[in-house]
């Protein structure tokens, strides 16, 4: 039979988590009691589930996002896949910092020449899935799908094709770039430079067939 009843405890770890001084109430936290009420009796629970879910919340919170710094970047050309005039290959994030980081949405992504110059359009956003955290503890990789069309730049007037040297590669909400290297044509004629996608970082290695 089910008791009805409620059941409140002195601070969240929701609040904790979004609070300027999470830190102060955190502390505060531990020595909270939780209480129920059921059938007029006042009930003392032991809080130490409460106390570990302020824990955890508070450290998510804490996980910085991952810099061009913390990042080594490359495209796995042994993975690529083609389908319907696009090749598909994963875009890979490796954590090479000491310190756990996270990475969150659309990586910035541009054909560059040897010399550093844009080539094309840098490269648009495929929403096909949604974003989620991806966390990279050290040594952790993640993954954006990145495809390329060879119907555009098979097209493209010999004049505007240019072979591209590296991706520049910012990762997400970063103003600082890393660099992969990718020998691909490119296109720079006018209608023709749209010849990259992205997706959002997944976890994990990508593997071939796996689009995020």
């Amino acid at each position: 039979m089910k008791i009805p009843g409620r059941f409140f405890a002195f601070t969240t770890a929701a609040a904790l988590a979004a609070s300027p001084g999470a830190s102060v109430l955190a502390s505060q936290a531990s020595a909270t009691t939780a209480h129920s009420f059921v059938g007029g009796y006042s009930v003392i629970h032991n809080s130490s589930s409460y106390r570990s879910a302020t824990t955890v919340a508070l450290a998510a919170a804490s996980v910085p996002a991952c810099t061009a710094g913390d990042l080594g970047v490359w495209v796995a050309a042994d993975q690529d896949d083609g389908a319907a005039g696009t090749v598909y290959v994963p875009l890979e994030f490796t954590n090479l910092s000491h310190h756990t980081c996270t990475l969150h949405g659309f990586p910035g992504v541009s054909a560059i020449s040897s010399t550093g110059r844009q080539l094309g359009s840098p490269a648009v956003w495929d929403h096909g899935v949604p974003a989620r955290t991806v966390t990279l503890i050290p040594g952790g990789t993640g993954y954006a799908s990145l495809g390329y069309s060879d119907v555009i730049t098979g097209d493209c007037p010999a004049a505007s094709k240019r072979t591209a040297s590296d991706l520049l590669v910012y990762p997400p909400g970063q103003t600082q770039a890393d660099h992969a290297l990718w020998d691909s044509v490119t296109c720079t004629a006018p209608g023709s430079t749209e010849f990259l996608t992205v997706r959002v970082i997944a976890p994990g290695p990508g593997v071939r067939g796996d689009a995020g």
